[in-house]
């Protein structure tokens, strides 16, 4: 932490810190505080955030945050989203330009829960800058990182409810990873793949080059010894800084074997805290790195077989272990239970689409009186291509339609919720069973559950 660095503070029983808003509505730092005094005002913005569809997460966010902290260019670093953890939006020209080894640097300034706020390089250049790291239990963390407008200090007040918004954000975020559509992890899996690739192809390049360059300067031959030794310490400064920009990626993108499974122990270890049932846990024996959102699918399989598991009656004794092989991750969960076939249980049903998008398989082995055993196996290596989205060849109105076709609602119910006729809603009913291919309403429902269309509500799930 140095000179420039602010510590949060918690909030107090309004919602808001201990410094004082002066008569005119201005706090201690000169901003409009309207919309952020009132607990009921700051929740309503705090979901107005979490209602917007994925991509438009950090745009949302910006706006939210606009008047409590002016900035051009909002900017994140996350560990949640393996295909691309860097993402900014704002000023076009300036958001284009702020890099991950930039926001790399301000990752070391910020600590959870402790905002820094002072001159950080941008986009190449020095601007007054506020950056806010987030950790919750069970994921690899996030920064939030704006370029302000204004150079003047934050009062601890706000640099608290920043932090607080950042913290919801980052859970959230880490929940629609954790609870991402089959469909959407494939998709996810195939973008990480194609970026790794690139990434390592250009880290190549770049390397040859700069180690070409850095060989020809100190031939022999050449006289100007002063512009000889400048051009090699520059070329050594660019290969350092690439070889930090890979780093980075990689820490991002992936995470160690043994830190994925002692996160899935914390997540485990409340399931059974007032349970006689005793669990075992065999972590596996490599630090090998797994792709991010092969963890994340590992730890949610896990998650879903043991609270299944648990629904038998004379369970007495759980295990979990995970193997690392050469290309492929296997998890395993037995129990000493009745042994009752649990195919067909909700929870393994949602896991097993899940798995076979992301190129896996769940297998089920239930002998009666001897217990189950519960395999699911993953590949390290991303699939080809992703897999088609059934659901891509549907408008946005269909799409609300069918979201309501699969929560059981009649067309008379439909045509009230989204304020159109039952003839407009039978029109799109039918373009829609047209469109994916099957013959009745709940052929289609049940297809939107498959995809994880919906979530009640409007809310969707994707990474």
């Amino acid at each position: 932490m140095d000179a420039n660095s602010t510590a949060g503070t918690g909030l107090d029983g309004n919602g808001v810190g201990a410094d004082a808003i002066s008569a005119d509505g201005l706090d201690a730092d000169g901003l409009d505080a309207d919309g952020w005094t009132n607990p009921e005002d700051v929740l309503a913005k705090a979901i107005a955030v979490l209602q917007a569809p994925r991509p438009q997460l950090l745009p949302r966010l910006s706006q939210v945050l606009a008047d409590l902290v002016p900035h051009r260019v909002i900017a994140q670093l996350s560990g949640v989203c393996s295909h691309s953890p860097t993402k900014a939006d704002g000023d076009r020209e300036l958001a284009a330009r702020v890099s991950s080894s930039e926001l790399g640097r301000l990752a070391d300034r910020a600590s959870a829960g402790r905002p820094w706020q002072g001159e950080a390089v941008l986009a190449g250049a020095a601007r007054p800058t506020l950056a806010v790291a987030s950790a919750p239990a069970g994921t690899n963390g996030a920064l939030l990182v704006l370029v302000r407008t204004r150079s003047e200090r934050l009062p601890e007040r706000t640099l608290a409810i920043v932090q607080r918004i950042w913290d919801l954000f980052t859970v959230h975020a880490n929940h629609r990873a954790a609870d991402a559509a089959p469909v959407q992890a494939a998709t996810s899996r195939a973008a990480a793949g194609a970026r790794a690739r690139a990434i390592a192809e250009l880290t190549d390049a770049h390397a040859s080059a700069l180690s070409a360059i850095l060989g020809t300067l100190r031939a022999t031959g050449l006289d100007d010894g002063t512009a000889r030794r400048a051009a090699v310490d520059l070329t050594v400064a660019s290969m350092i800084e690439l070889r930090a920009s890979a780093d980075l990626d990689r820490s991002l993108s992936e995470e160690p074997a043994t830190e994925a499974f002692g996160r899935l122990t914390d997540e485990l270890r409340p399931l059974l805290r007032h349970s006689p049932v005793r669990l075992d846990l065999r972590p596996p024996a490599t630090g090998r790195t797994l792709p991010a959102d092969i963890a994340h699918s590992a730890r949610a399989a896990v998650r879903s077989t043991v609270l299944a598991m648990l629904e038998q009656d004379g369970l007495q004794r759980l295990h979990v272990a995970w193997q690392v092989e050469e290309d492929t991750l296997r998890v395993t969960v037995r129990d000493d239970g009745p042994g009752l076939p649990a195919e067909d249980a909700p929870a393994l049903r949602r896991t097993t689409d899940r798995l076979t998008a992301l190129g896996g398989r769940l297998t089920v082995d239930a002998v009666p009186g001897w217990g189950s055993t519960v395999t699911a196996t993953l590949p390290l290596g991303p699939p080809a291509t992703p897999i088609a989205d059934p659901l891509d060849g549907l408008h946005p109105r269909e799409l609300e339609v069918l979201d309501q076709l699969a929560l059981g609602r009649r067309n008379r119910d439909i045509a009230q919720a989204l304020h159109i006729s039952e003839s407009t809603v039978k029109f799109h009913v039918a373009n829609i069973l047209g469109k994916l291919g099957v013959s009745s309403r709940g052929e289609a429902a049940a297809l939107a559950h498959r995809t994880g269309l919906t979530m009640g509500g409007g809310m969707y799930a994707v990474s």
